[in-house]
């Protein structure tokens, strides 16, 4: 289901969004919802809460704002679905956000002036602004030219050229940062063309998450699934770069779970505070593989 809001806006920015009754309306409230500048999207997606009648609430108060509610689970697909399927070519830019993330004033202009200044970027990226760990990430992505899922811009015609590539997203990645930060870092070529200054660490940029609240039950087990998802992540990393370094994006599968038969029996165990969420994961993944058999 489809609620449409205005016609076509030369930025696109695009909130993904997955249960987050709790959290999205916040997420909106700092979106230039009154900017007719912008085409706002909000896909929810496979949500068993109350986030799609939240967005419809709000969408119907401004008409720069679309609510796409699809039933299907997963950002990877719902990404792919928005971003390659959904959205007109030729614009400016399109802006990422998380549903559960809180853009700091003044960030959106700033990732895009990013590719004004810096011609060569095809991703600019926002650090965190809050967290146990913020000041940590924020030097980390500035050495690194580092790409957080809650908050990055895509140059306009770097989705175009995407599009027109054919190259998608495995369904079922955990995460979309690393992989799109990745593909603009070699501009959809190989490894071998990696150039780290097409992902532009943009500094006078930011955005907040709900920190994690250690005394909060339901923080706890947000965290536990959390750290399980990242360590999918850890073993999903390992074969996506396997593809890029031999065959390129192109080479990479509708799903990655096709993969896993031949490669689980390789995957061990990280030490440390990482085995027990290693081996929630290698299981999890396990169990895909059987289901993608």
């Amino acid at each position: 289901m489809t609620i449409a809001g205005g016609g076509a806006a030369p930025v696109a920015v695009v909130v993904l969004a997955h249960n987050e009754e709790r959290r999205i309306a916040r997420c909106l409230a700092t979106l230039p919802l009154s900017d007719a500048g912008f085409a706002i999207h909000v896909v929810v997606n496979g949500s068993r809460d109350r986030t799609a009648e939240i967005v419809a609430q709000i969408a119907g108060q401004h008409t720069n704002l679309t609510l796409h509610d699809w039933p299907e689970p997963g950002k990877a697909r719902s990404w792919n679905r928005i971003i390659l399927d959904t959205l007109q070519s030729g614009l400016r830019a399109v802006v990422l956000v998380d549903g559960d993330a809180e853009v700091a004033p003044g960030s959106i202009p700033a990732l895009l002036a990013a590719f004004d200044s810096h011609p060569e970027a095809q991703l600019a990226s926002a650090p965190p602004l809050n967290g146990r760990r913020g000041d940590h990430y924020r030097r980390l992505m500035a050495r690194s030219h580092g790409v957080f899922g809650d908050l990055y811009a895509l140059r306009g015609s770097f989705v175009d050229a995407m599009r027109a590539s054919g190259i998608r997203l495995p369904v079922d990645l955990v995460g979309d940062d690393g992989l799109v930060g990745a593909l603009a870092k070699t501009d959809l070529g190989p490894l071998s063309q990696w150039r780290e200054e097409r992902v532009r660490p943009v500094m006078e940029a930011g955005f907040r998450c709900e920190p994690f609240t250690p005394l909060d039950l339901s923080s706890w087990r947000m965290q536990h699934s959390r750290m399980i998802n990242y360590a999918v992540r850890h073993f999903q990393d390992r074969l996506i770069t396997r593809i890029l370094r031999n065959e390129g994006p192109h080479g990479l599968p509708e799903r990655l779970a096709s993969l896993y038969p031949a490669h689980l029996s390789g995957f061990k165990p990280r030490g440390g505070i990482w085995s027990w969420f290693d081996r929630r994961a290698l299981a999890r993944m396990k169990a895909a593989a059987a289901r993608d058999d």
